[in-house]
């Protein structure tokens, strides 16, 4: 996946996914399936309450409070 530019650049976008939720305390991986599930389900979907800060996110994709805070 990295022995080619497009690939690079797709795995930059994914960590840079991975990296943004992290930094907004929730978890990667519930985060970007509901993200998934939300697009798949609705094409209409306003894209304000998929991005990592959104108010909205459910408590599942959100780290405990004291893991979110240490840094």
């Amino acid at each position: 996946m990295w022995s080619t530019p497009s690939g690079a650049k797709s795995s930059s976008a994914i960590y840079s996914l991975i990296q943004t939720a992290l930094e907004n305390g929730l978890k990667p991986l519930e985060y970007l399936t509901h993200v998934f599930t939300q697009i798949q389900r609705n094409e209409e979907v306003p894209i304000q309450s998929l991005l990592p800060w959104a108010e909205e996110m459910p408590t599942h994709c959100k780290l405990p409070q004291d893991v979110a805070t240490e840094k």
